[in-house]
């Protein structure tokens, strides 16, 4: 009895396939339009604020100056706001403010109604694979985001 082979994951595809996703992905909202490392700085605020200006500089992977730039317009814009580090009176936390996260919101709600449609236009066993596959596109999600960590800690 021959039963069905599980292919592979190729790292080289999946990392073609991915991008190509991202590519589209990121275009997908008709709402907000900022530039791709200020939609990032709030996206990863949304998720992870407070942070440091360090630490953005890390996450974002830009220079500090860079990232002061952003947040400066960010703050002038009152999506973030920077409040004194409680531990390190030298340092300074950037938090995301309701309506920086109003933004995020607000994109996550547009690309929802903008990927609908066409997920509608996959056949029911490619939604249904794609369903079966989140769980460990968030666990290779969440695994990324923890080696990024520890090396902005080394």
């Amino acid at each position: 009895m021959t039963g069905k082979r599980t292919p592979e994951l190729d790292p080289g595809e999946m990392a073609a396939v991915v991008e190509e996703f991202n590519g589209f992905y990121i275009r997908l909202p008709s709402i907000q339009r900022l530039s791709f490392t200020t939609l990032s700085v709030l996206h990863t605020l949304a998720r992870r604020s407070p942070l440091r200006l360090g630490e953005l500089t890390t996450t974002e992977q830009v220079t500090q100056s860079a990232i002061t730039q952003v947040v400066t317009r960010l703050e002038n814009d009152g999506l973030v706001e920077r409040r004194p580090d409680p531990r390190d009176g030298r340092a300074v936390l950037v938090h995301i403010t309701p309506g920086g996260a109003e933004v995020v919101a607000a994109r996550h709600a547009d690309r929802v109604a903008r990927l609908a449609p066409i997920l509608r236009r996959l056949s029911a066993e490619e939604r249904s694979t794609i369903a079966a596959a989140l769980p460990a596109l968030r666990r290779i999600a969440e695994l990324g985001e923890s080696q990024n960590e520890q090396r902005g800690r080394a």
